[in-house]
């Protein structure tokens, strides 16, 4: 059962700090050292490569969701404009029409001479030529008025239909640019899988590709070995892959995952084949091991100093695994059979896991 609690899976704030280098292969140790021309070369950093360009694209698409969303708000908002000025418009209309009832029935609809027979007397219709012009004025500005709202109207219209055309136009782009990313990084992850399943298979890993590590060392002394995860099959729990029981904690990553040093250490065994696949064992200080296992590939090699989040390998699935995940014990010695609980391991240490 996997935890509840899950992370987000791509983190622009560490993947970003990837940059790619070209894979250089050196001796791995416990086996006949490393066939560089083994599998397809790159791989490893091609792989390391699309992570900065999904986290780039995944932040470039949470943007423009953030984006989408203020501008929907924008275009309800401004919905709400529009209506009160057809609102508007339609007590103008209306206004106008009252306005030239009322000229008619003052006797706006006679000509000026019929008006000069039919009147009383000269006040008379010189107090009904003051209403008429002051009737004539409210229609000119009733008219001139409705005209401006109207064409006011149709240019709010027109841009908000634009506004809507362009999010609409960025958002498919964004989600099109994004899905082609994640697509690459797939294909990639699995020809990588297939590399180090290629090299499980003939007890010869590839020695260790370098990548660039991350620009901003952590904080702490100890770190998560992997930055965004699901938590899966726990220390002690039972299942008919183990012997007896789980020794471990497993995290839920992709394939090609950055996999990091929980500690600053020394490599103390790289290897290649058996139940772990490609795994790596660090030694570190107060008399602890911890291990790294089910491995793609590693950045590594025996014997070589490590500080805590320094990246040691990428994520797989290779030797007794059912899926992509990275599985890490904690060790009184080098070898199976003294593992620890690593969770309360870790949180003793300063690093909650969950």
């Amino acid at each position: 059962m996997r935890s509840p609690r899950r992370h987000p899976l791509l983190v622009p704030a560490l993947l970003c700090a990837f940059a790619v280098l070209a894979a250089r292969p050196t001796n791995a140790a416990d086996n006949g050292g490393a066939r560089p021309e083994d599998g397809e070369p790159g791989i490893s950093a091609q792989v390391a490569r699309l992570y900065q360009d999904a986290a780039r694209a995944t932040q470039r698409y949470e943007a423009g969701h953030l984006e989408a969303q203020t501008q929907r708000a924008q275009a309800l908002r401004f919905e709400g404009l529009l209506d009160r000025e057809r609102r508007e418009i339609a007590v103008l209309h209306e206004d106008l029409g009252r306005i030239a009832r009322a000229q008619y029935r003052d006797g706006g609809g006679l000509p000026l001479t019929a008006q000069i027979i039919f009147a009383g007397d000269p006040g008379e219709l010189m107090r009904g030529q003051h209403v008429f012009s002051r009737t004539t004025l409210a229609v000119n500005n009733a008219v001139d008025k409705s005209r401006r709202a109207e064409t006011r109207l149709k240019a709010d219209e027109t841009r908000a239909a634009a506004a809507s055309r362009t999010l609409e136009k960025r958002s498919t782009e964004l989600a099109a640019l994004k899905a082609d990313i994640e697509q690459k990084l797939e294909e990639a992850r699995w020809r990588l899988q297939g590399q180090a399943d290629t090299s499980v298979a003939a007890g010869s890993c590839r020695g260790a590709v370098r990548l660039d590590q991350p620009q901003q060392a952590p904080t702490g002394a100890w770190v998560t070995p992997v930055e965004a995860y699901e938590l899966s099959a726990g220390f002690g729990s039972g299942g008919s892959r183990w012997a007896s029981w789980h020794t471990g904690q497993d995290f839920a990553v992709p394939i090609g995952t950055p996999v990091r040093a929980v500690g600053a250490g020394r490599v103390v065994s790289v290897s290649c084949g058996g139940a772990f696949g490609i795994e790596i064992v660090i030694e570190h200080t107060g008399g602890y091991y911890t291990q790294y296992a089910h491995l793609a590939a590693v950045t590594v090699d025996q014997g070589e100093s490590v500080g805590p989040g320094r990246l040691i390998g990428q994520s797989g699935t290779t030797g007794n695994s059912t899926g992509p995940h990275l599985h890490f014990e904690v060790r009184v010695t080098p070898e199976s059979g003294s593992a620890v609980d690593p969770v309360p391991w870790l949180a003793a240490r300063g690093v909650p896991v969950g």
